[in-house]
């Protein structure tokens, strides 16, 4: 049975209270199916939408948020989707590495998304000397987002330049350089290797966060993507999220060329909806939801 967005919101805004050394919690807003951000939903949709029927199927599912990931072929869509976003009232939230052409449009429209752009690894040198290295090749494209009214995200893909401490370092050393438009986006699907010390690695990223991108999380990353709520960490994971006080903006990821990106984004609303009942009353969430290859994958309906 498809949950509508009216009920899984309803599910979002329960409060509870619990006793923790005293103090008291609730679950935050940013975890409302309309504060996320749906992540690579565009070349990776198998059902290959249009801008408008990509904007409707947010709307339909409750989501007003987008960060855009794109091809080359899609650059010549760029102006009608951020159209059908205002059309249907969804946030062009974030924009994928950099284009010139997307940001005269960010100006013509009056728009500011976000900039994601993986931190490189520098190839050799002491840790400082990777840190100014890895900040020098930030630095220009840091200065341009500044002059749109734009932030730069430095996102986690792997290696050096995917390390927490080291993320943390190069915005610290940009900051200093007085580019302080400058944050992280970390992936936990690129996270797998800090699953054990997520709870440390939180807190050191936490003042530069920018977005943090959910994943369902299994050791060895045995698979890499996954629906939320099917992983063994998620619950642990989430449980240090909210408790940690983040109350940034989140996403929720497709990632599978294979599968429909509404159905994908379905089933890691309602994972997210069962990770929330289970922190809210810990046993009490029943069943896991259907995860995604398991479900009817739906054509785009017709706008």
């Amino acid at each position: 049975m498809r949950l509508s967005p009216c009920f899984l919101s309803t599910i979002y805004s329960l409060v509870v209270l619990f006793s923790m050394g005293g103090a008291i919690a609730e679950v935050p807003s940013n975890l409302k199916n309309d504060q996320l951000a749906a992540w690579c939903i565009v070349p990776f949709d198998a059902k290959k939408r249009s801008p408008a029927e990509r904007a409707g199927m947010l709307s339909r599912l409750g989501i007003k948020r987008c960060a855009y990931d794109w091809r080359g072929n899609h650059v010549k869509e760029f102006e009608d989707e951020i159209l059908q976003y205002k059309k249907h009232g969804v946030e062009f939230f974030a924009f994928w590495k950099g284009h010139e052409e997307a940001y005269r449009l960010f100006k013509k429209h009056a728009i500011h998304p976000q900039v994601w752009r993986t931190l490189r690894s520098p190839a050799k040198g002491s840790q400082q000397e990777m840190v100014l290295a890895a900040a020098d090749s930030m630095t220009t494209l840091a200065h341009r987002l500044e002059d749109i009214g734009c932030e730069l995200g430095l996102y986690n893909h792997g290696g050096w330049g995917g390390e927490p401490g080291n993320l943390v370092a190069v915005c610290q050393e940009l900051h200093r350089r007085g580019h302080k438009n400058v944050g992280i986006v970390y992936n936990w699907h690129h996270g797998h290797g800090h699953i054990g010390d997520w709870k440390d690695s939180l807190a050191i990223m936490k003042p530069y966060l920018l977005c943090l991108n959910l994943n369902g999380m299994n050791d060895g990353a045995d698979p890499k993507i996954l629906d939320l709520s099917h992983g063994q960490h998620d619950q642990t994971m989430l449980k240090v999220l909210i408790e940690s006080g983040y109350d940034g903006p989140i996403g929720i990821l497709d990632h599978r060329s294979s599968l429909d990106s509404e159905v994908v984004l379905e089933a890691n609303l309602e994972g997210l909806n069962w990770l929330l009942r289970d922190y809210l009353n810990p046993g009490s969430a029943g069943r896991r939801p259907l995860r995604a290859e398991g479900r009817e994958q739906r054509p785009p309906e017709a706008e």
